[in-house]
């Protein structure tokens, strides 16, 4: 029986040796392709499957305008932070693997209602199930937004987070290529793009195919991409998700070295979850980060409901609101009539497929 990890270990080791440059790029781009085939099939062996996903999870019901995990080694504080977030009273002790089970609060902010999990601390091999890693990560794949919180006592932690999170199938602060991949019956690989190309080129991406054995197909590149990206896209079971780094525990820390840990380890916000330091600052990070919108509603022939807004995701369709108010909206829906940013003028009638702006109003007419 074939000893992935160890190939896995090793052609690692060959990618991390190998200096890139143009007369490299193209055997780097099969060493990560065969990469990814050899973890894939370590998935398949471990019972992981190459769907994306890790384990089941918890069953933790959404509810609310979006929802945040919070991620990090055992005791980086992060029940400390959930509760000072949402007032939920989930076990704090000075010790690691207190959180067993996955946590949920509810932090309002801005009329928004969004749920705060806070799962077991993750440890070094997560990914591959040790620990709670299976369950944690794959927990991560249902919620909107994550939250890595890095001790500042040991923000070296940092690298094994992110690299768990990668090896889990989920790609924190990117966004889904801009790639087009049509396997076709025969004429082999053919490849376009509509962009200047820094990483890529018709002989990388037909190598990398093969690896896959793709032998026929179209491709288009719409965005200069990297080889990693590239190898996303064929594989196409990736979750792409917004993330801030939060750095706790800073009044045990120097300022000085504050200062570096920041900077070396992209935080985005240093706080004291314990002695309540940087909790607003954070609510509203969390809040902009989620990409919400206001959307006001109203009632034919009556004013507009300007004091509550109905929270929602950017760019966020009329289906999206109807699926949203009720389950049988968008079944019974007629037209709708909107107001603001997104209406060419006031009151115009649209359809479902309408996308709606920060600070809309919209009336929707039923059957």
């Amino acid at each position: 029986m074939a000893d992935y990890s160890q190939q896995i270990k090793e052609l690692e080791e060959q990618i991390t040796k190998t200096k890139y440059n143009k007369k490299t790029e193209f055997a780097i781009g099969k060493y990560k392709a065969k990469l990814a085939q050899l973890k894939i099939k370590q998935e398949e062996r471990r019972g992981i499957g190459s769907g994306g996903g890790t384990g089941t999870g918890w069953e933790v019901k959404r509810s609310g305008d979006g929802t945040v995990i919070l991620l990090g080694f055992p005791s980086a504080g992060k029940s400390t932070l959930l509760n000072a977030l949402t007032g939920a009273e989930s076990q704090v002790a000075a010790y690691a693997f207190t959180t067993l089970t996955c946590i949920p609060g509810m932090m309002e902010y801005k009329h928004a209602k969004i749920q705060i999990l806070d799962v077991p601390g993750i440890v070094q091999g997560a990914a591959s199930g040790k620990g709670r890693g299976k369950e944690v990560l794959a927990s991560m794949r249902s919620a909107d937004f994550c939250l890595i919180l890095l001790d500042a006592t040991r923000p070296r932690e940092y690298d094994v987070i992110v690299k768990e999170i990668y090896d889990t199938h989920i790609r924190l602060n990117q966004k889904k290529p801009d790639v087009k991949i049509t396997k076709t019956g025969k004429d082999g690989i053919r490849f376009g793009a509509t962009v200047p190309l820094t990483h890529m080129n018709d002989e990388i991406a037909t190598s990398i195919l093969k690896e896959f054995r793709i032998n026929n197909a179209e491709v288009v590149l719409r965005e200069d991409i990297t080889v990693d990206q590239f190898i996303d896209c064929i594989e196409g079971n990736k979750k792409y998700m917004p993330a801030i780094t939060v750095v706790n525990k800073m009044d045990l820390v120097s300022e000085e070295e504050l200062e570096k840990i920041m900077k070396k380890y992209h935080g985005d916000i240093a706080i004291s979850a314990k002695n309540n330091i940087g909790m607003e600052e954070l609510k509203e990070i969390i809040y902009t980060k989620l990409d919400l919108i206001n959307i006001f509603l109203k009632e034919p022939t009556k004013p507009a409901d300007m004091d509550v807004p109905l929270i929602m995701f950017k760019d966020c369709t009329i289906k999206n609101v109807c699926d949203k108010l009720h389950k049988d909206f968008a079944r019974k829906f007629k037209f709708a009539r909107v107001w603001g940013t997104s209406a060419k003028f006031g009151g115009q009638k649209v359809m479902m497929k309408h996308i709606l702006s920060d600070g809309d109003i919209l009336e929707v007419h039923l059957k």
